[in-house]
């Protein structure tokens, strides 16, 4: 029995196991077919032809399939996964907001490459609009639209759709690495102040309560004092108007009261006053003459007077 070994190169096995090639991308709305893909541009994964798929299992990579996508023009790349493998030859469908990323026109070339990515832990993103925080629970929403997604690029700009409104966030950072996969995976997140947000003003707890000034009595007689008795016109039974016009005395300065404020007032302490005058100092003679009783000591009337018969 005869045993054969066969040594196998480590550089022909880093080419045998690598995809690479360059694809023509045209946005999901070029998409020719009846079904709406509208489904496409919710996510982070792109359309590729058949040939793609054949040639993926030819190779030993890993799953799930993650690639990058690298513009050699503008030196711009990110990265995402797959969806379907239903694309013409030589073509490759991507989400809007991805070729915004990366600077592609409609039929520009993109270099796309299979890539092992590590899984994420950590990630923070910053709303582009304000308008996010009207979003009750903004982390469900989210969780939610991340599944769609397969990988994060530090610096990309994301979008995601709720209740038929496209909100953008940009990937400020990811752990352990600048591009992670989010299959299956314990991630914290984390969000930065929106674009453009500015913080409300924050007002003093405690004022300074403004001093009452003293205004000229004679001012008062302007005020509106409300009603006033016995000001209205009246009717005759003879139906003259004589006499009946009426003429209300003019109010003087000195008629009008205002009551006394309490100066000793403080916020949560309610006061209730007795009696408002003040009492009349007494002396101790007086007080000791009003005290003193006397039984029996008052004078009596009598319906009759007393007086000598004549």
């Amino acid at each position: 029995m005869s045993e054969q070994i066969v040594f196998d190169h480590p550089m022909s096995r880093g080419f045998q196991n690598r995809f690479s090639t360059q694809y023509r991308c045209y946005s999901v709305s070029m998409l020719a077919g009846p079904n709406d893909r509208s489904d496409v541009e919710k996510g982070g994964k792109i359309i590729m032809p058949p040939s793609a798929l054949d040639q993926l299992s030819r190779l030993n990579i890993t799953y799930p399939m993650l690639f990058k996508l690298t513009n050699k023009n503008s030196d711009r790349m990110t990265h995402c996964g797959v969806l379907e493998f239903v694309a013409d030859e030589g073509i490759c469908y991507l989400p809007h907001w991805m070729m915004q990323n990366l600077l592609l026109e409609e039929g520009g070339l993109v270099q796309v490459e299979s890539v092992n990515l590590m899984v994420a832990t950590y990630s923070k993103f910053q709303p582009q609009s304000p308008d996010f925080l009207d979003i009750t629970n903004p982390k469900a929403v989210l969780e939610n639209a991340l599944r769609n997604f397969a990988c994060l690029t530090t610096g990309d700009v994301i979008a995601i759709n709720y209740n038929e409104k496209i909100y953008e966030l940009r990937v400020m950072e990811t752990k352990p690495d600048k591009a992670v996969s989010i299959i299956e995976c314990d991630m914290n997140v984390d969000f930065d102040a929106p674009l453009g947000y500015k913080e409300p003003e924050r007002r003093p707890q405690h004022l300074e309560e403004p001093t009452e000034e003293e205004g000229d009595p004679s001012s008062y007689a302007d005020m509106d004092t409300g009603f006033r008795a016995f000001t209205g016109s009246g009717n005759r039974l003879d139906g003259k108007t004589k006499g009946i016009e009426p003429s209300p005395a003019p109010l003087a300065p000195s008629d009008i009261k205002r009551g006394i404020p309490n100066y000793d007032f403080k916020v949560g302490r309610i006061t209730f006053i007795r009696n408002s005058r003040p009492q009349p100092k007494k002396i101790a003679d007086d007080d000791d003459t009003l005290n003193r009783f006397i039984a029996f000591s008052g004078q009596g009337q009598s319906l009759r007077k007393k007086g000598r018969k004549p």
